[in-house]
């Protein structure tokens, strides 16, 4: 039944049998006779179906429902007998969101010296496709915004608050200001993330409350674009002070707070909301609650 369900799981997420089967490791003709078995064991129909997948019916919306919930558990249960036999150990997966992808080290150095066994998979994500991934066991925790959008029933540890700045070249004519505002920034090149980019919907609010429509000349899923682009022309970006910090080792670039208002919006841990927690994942959590005391002291 647990496997059946990690199928069916996987086919409503590919929304594609030959993806779904794909990402399960068996063949389509596997996949597809899971599924109708599926289907027979609890007397519904779960998928709607003609020369392709076609959607989820209501009942197999709901059956989702319990297999995330289902599957979630028992893999919780082998995590727990797996850690009583062996101490903590296992591969941890992780989406951040590319401005909190700097941070993730201070959270993850610590943690691997105390637990050398447990490895991590770091991916950058949107915050939209973190909570999609989590829902769907892909990860197991990320760390994204945690009160600007909604976020659904999880379990969150706060970490800190992103505070914003103009990162600009130091011979920049405005890097010798100590400040600036948001009200600023309406003549400037500006390089953004995109807008599928929870960043780049904030500093969009925040501009367009100042009265100031945000027309990038630059729009990049990375830091490292824009921050190559700033470095090369007359480009200016908007970034978090942690996450800038690393780019403003070298010299070359300068930081000016923005203010006027002084925006923040907190980042943090998210998980799936579910107790107990694997051994791996509750010791994580402590560990971004740790990182927190540090960062709020």
């Amino acid at each position: 039944m647990i496997d059946k369900l990690e199928m069916f799981i996987a086919l409503a997420r590919e929304q594609h049998f030959g993806r779904a089967a794909e990402s399960c490791g068996v063949t389509q003709p596997s996949l597809s006779a899971a599924i109708k078995h599926l289907e027979d064991q609890l007397g519904v129909m779960l998928v709607y179906r003609g020369s392709r997948f076609q959607g989820l019916t209501p009942e197999g919306q709901r059956v989702l429902d319990w297999a995330r919930q289902i599957v979630g558990d028992a893999r919780t249960m082998k995590e727990e007998m797996r850690a009583a036999r062996q101490g903590l150990s296992g591969n941890l997966r992780l989406a951040v969101i590319p401005t909190a992808l700097a941070l993730v080290a201070d959270l993850t150095a610590k943690f691997a010296r105390t637990h050398p066994k447990v490895r991590f998979t770091i991916l950058s994500r949107t915050s939209v496709e973190i909570l999609s991934m989590l829902e769907n066991l892909q990860i197991d925790a990320g760390l994204t915004y945690l009160d600007n959008e909604p976020l659904g029933r999880v379990s969150t540890v706060p970490i800190y608050a992103e505070r914003y700045a103009l990162i600009l070249r130091r011979d920049h004519p405005l890097a010798d200001r100590s400040r600036i505002g948001w009200e600023d920034l309406g003549n400037l090149s500006l390089c953004l993330l995109t807008p599928d980019m929870q960043n780049r919907r904030i500093i969009t609010q925040h501009l367009s409350e100042a009265g100031i429509e945000a027309e990038p000349m630059i729009e990049a899923s990375s830091l490292i674009v824009l921050i190559s682009h700033v470095l090369k022309g007359d480009w200016v970006t908007i970034l978090p002070l942690k996450a800038a910090e690393i780019f403003l080792t070298s010299g070359e670039l300068a930081a000016i707070p923005l203010q006027a208002p002084t925006a923040s919006h907190r980042v943090g841990l998210i998980a799936p909301y579910r107790e107990p927690h694997t051994p791996v994942l509750a010791a994580l959590l402590d560990q971004a609650a740790s990182l927190s005391d540090r960062f709020n002291d």
